[in-house]
């Protein structure tokens, strides 16, 4: 991938630096993707290297957005999804899987890398009732008060909040928890959070801790693993659908799935009550 790519797109998006190692074009070559640089492949190849099952757990924290998607728009009939931290797009988008239930659905896809953002856009180019924003989930009100996602969604009515593998990138407690109080509480009655965060290699923690320095000294990005027990204290205020905070193979698998032995995400759906 050339960072001229960003400029064909007509977009008005920040410089790229293609030697600067990002968190989300790092996931996006563990999904088997192509729009990442090679400062991106190194980082994603030695992380690999020390945790050899995250490439997995990534492809797995995946399907888990995609059961979570379909679960909300068919069985709950959500038809708006606010994704939060969505990276680089890749086969099995909220959009495709929403829209594949309700036509009528609406998404925004929100991200802080340009590269993402672009090609995002370039894909949606052609697909009513689906944005890509640059924007810092960090800053709520920046986001919810962005044109493209007030021009696409209704506040007024319920929304599902994304959040996938992105909190476990904000290392203050008090400000991962300050996050999904601020956009929960933005967003109507009725609305859903999901949320997917990484935890703690019970097999391997100081190889985990090991890596995860690593991987902050070359992206500038830390990371925190958190306990099941750790997030729930985010949810007080929400209503969590059974079965609760879980590893993410454990949500509404698939018919004959088997769940992994030692999962790197957990994963929980709640619902903000009405009234």
């Amino acid at each position: 991938m050339d960072p001229v790519d960003i400029a064909e797109l007509g977009l008005s998006l920040a410089e790229v630096d293609p030697d600067v190692p990002s968190v989300a074009r790092i996931y996006d070559f563990w999904l088997g993707g192509s729009q990442n640089f090679e400062a991106d492949r190194v980082v994603a190849r030695r992380t690999a290297e020390a945790l050899p099952h995250l490439p997995a757990a990534a492809w797995a924290n995946r399907a888990f957005l995609r059961r979570v998607v379909r679960h909300l728009a068919v069985d709950r009939g959500v038809s708006q999804f606010l994704d939060l931290g969505s990276g680089v797009p890749t086969v099995g988008n909220v959009h495709e899987v929403a829209q594949a239930a309700d036509p009528d659905a609406r998404v925004v896809y929100v991200d802080i890398d340009p590269v993402a953002v672009a090609h995002a856009r370039a894909l949606l180019a052609e697909t009513p009732g689906a944005e890509a924003v640059l924007a810092d989930l960090r800053r709520p009100r920046s986001v919810l008060e962005h044109p493209l996602v007030r021009g696409t969604l209704d506040l007024s009515r319920p929304v599902a909040v994304l959040m996938f593998a992105v909190l476990h990138f904000i290392p203050q407690d008090a400000q991962a928890a300050g996050i999904v109080r601020d956009f929960m509480g933005a967003v109507a009655p009725g609305s859903y959070l999901a949320l997917s965060h990484g935890v703690p290699d019970r097999d391997a923690p100081q190889v985990q801790a090991s890596a995860a320095r690593a991987y902050a000294q070359r992206t500038g990005v830390p990371y925190v693993s958190r306990t099941p027990q750790q997030v729930g204290s985010w949810l007080a205020e929400l209503e969590v659908e059974p079965p609760g905070v879980v590893a993410i193979d454990e949500w509404m698998p698939e018919p004959g799935a088997e769940p992994r032995d030692n999962p790197l995400y957990c994963g929980v759906l709640a619902r903000k009550a009405a009234g």
